[in-house]
């Protein structure tokens, strides 16, 4: 009984976080302006970014990673003018589907940003990446992608999540 308890407990406490961080970016975003906002403001909203990529056109990409508490990563563009020029949520099925077998490691972590957990199967030689997301209307879901021994992306699965299955 009281393992059933902290397990109780311990799923409350992950329910709760993950929605106090779903409120707090949500409240986070309505202060940004796309067009005014500066990277100061992003900054001073989000924080420090997981990481920042370089665009051709000089402009920057903020990655703000929320795997495996949430179910959400955002992708700031500040543009070549210091002002944020793209939000962009990106744990959704309209951008997996531009996840195509041939891709690069690289380019999967530039578009979906930081995964929620990666595993290596040494005898099949593939790597999975999972993150977590919510598809509507609520349903909590999985996207993995594998990638061979060469580091590319070999396939791409979509799957609801178990309700008692660990985020991470």
């Amino acid at each position: 009984m009281k393992l059933f308890s902290r397990v109780t407990a311990a799923l409350a406490a992950a329910a709760i976080s993950t929605l106090a961080l779903v409120g707090c970016d949500e409240q986070k975003i309505k202060e940004l302006e796309e067009g005014l906002s500066t990277e100061a403001d992003v900054r001073a909203q989000f924080g420090e970014p997981e990481r920042v990529w370089s665009e051709e056109d000089g402009s920057r990409t903020f990655e703000y990673n929320r795997q495996p508490a949430g179910a959400k990563n955002y992708m700031i563009t500040i543009g070549t003018d210091g002002k944020m020029s793209a939000l962009r949520q990106v744990l959704a099925p309209h951008v997996f589907a531009k996840i195509v077998p041939g891709m690069d490691e690289n380019e999967v972590r530039r578009m979906l940003g930081k995964p929620a957990k990666m595993m290596t199967f040494k005898l099949k030689q593939e790597t999975d990446w999972d993150w977590n997301y919510i598809d509507p209307p609520n349903r909590e879901m999985q996207f993995t992608v594998t990638f061979g021994p060469d580091g590319r992306v070999l396939r791409t699965l979509s799957r609801e999540r178990l309700p008692d299955e660990p985020r991470g």
